[in-house]
């Protein structure tokens, strides 16, 4: 069970408040607790030819790729063709595209004919959009406390540790009216040699025990703090929206 202590509050310092310790480890953070037509290629003998292909990853300058091109192989039609490699409008796009060497009829395509695929137009695509999200910037945050507590709620939600912006906001402004560099030197936990630290006011063996990897090993990093304490709030009452400090 965990030891509770009470001090009266100065009221000259506003993050002073009951003390809450967690009875394992002597780890305690001080927060109160609460309640188509097919085409085919006629039957002559001809070696088959290696397919050429492209991918995203490939295409290093979009507008200096050379066209995609495929060797007709005995049996192939214009349809499978486009649909093996994906060409934009299928096999009547691909016939209009190599009309010149194909000839009037479709259905006719002779073995070793060289086609372009129209399939280099796909992978530029892919190429810009991969482009586009790699360089696509990181979510950027304020450098305030706004900014610090919608950091620690993206961290958060990838460790699936429960809280609102609101419920921070509340304990944050309780605890050290947000400033981050806030250290109780008054107190029980003070007294033992292990003051509260930070936005939430947390002592370090509650920092190390509840730390949620990805966020700095400094208890006064302030999305680190937020983070431990609202891990350390999960397991003790639930979540951090639940911490009240009605008192």
């Amino acid at each position: 069970m965990p030891a509770k202590g009470k001090h009266r509050r100065p009221k000259q310092n506003p993050i002073t408040r009951k003390l809450a310790l967690a009875g394992t480890g002597g780890a305690a953070l001080t927060l109160p607790l609460i309640s188509a037509t097919t085409a085919g290629a006629v039957g002559t003998s001809a070696p088959a030819a290696a397919v050429t292909t492209v991918t995203a990853a490939t295409v290093v300058n979009v507008a200096a790729a050379p066209p995609t091109t495929y060797s007709v192989v005995v049996g192939d039609t214009l349809s499978e063709i486009a649909a093996d490699h994906s060409v934009s409008g299928g096999w009547k796009q691909l016939y209009e595209a190599n009309r010149a060497v194909v000839g009037d009829n479709p259905s006719v395509i002779r073995p070793g004919t060289k086609l372009t695929l129209g399939a280099q137009e796909k992978a530029a695509t892919a190429a810009k959009s991969a482009a586009k999200t790699a360089a696509k910037p990181a979510s950027s945050y304020a450098n305030n406390l706004d900014g610090w507590i919608r950091e620690s709620l993206d961290v958060m939600a990838k460790h699936g540790i429960p809280g609102s912006y609101n419920g921070i906001h509340r304990n944050v402004m309780r605890e050290s009216s947000g400033n981050p560099k806030a250290i109780n030197l008054w107190d029980i936990n003070a007294r033992n040699g292990i003051p509260s630290k930070g936005l939430l006011q947390v002592i370090d063996p509650t920092f190390k025990a509840y730390h949620v990897p990805g966020t700095s090993l400094d208890s006064y990093d302030p999305v680190a703090n937020i983070t431990a304490a609202c891990n350390y709030a999960a397991a003790r009452y639930g979540s951090i929206d639940n911490v009240n400090g009605a008192y």
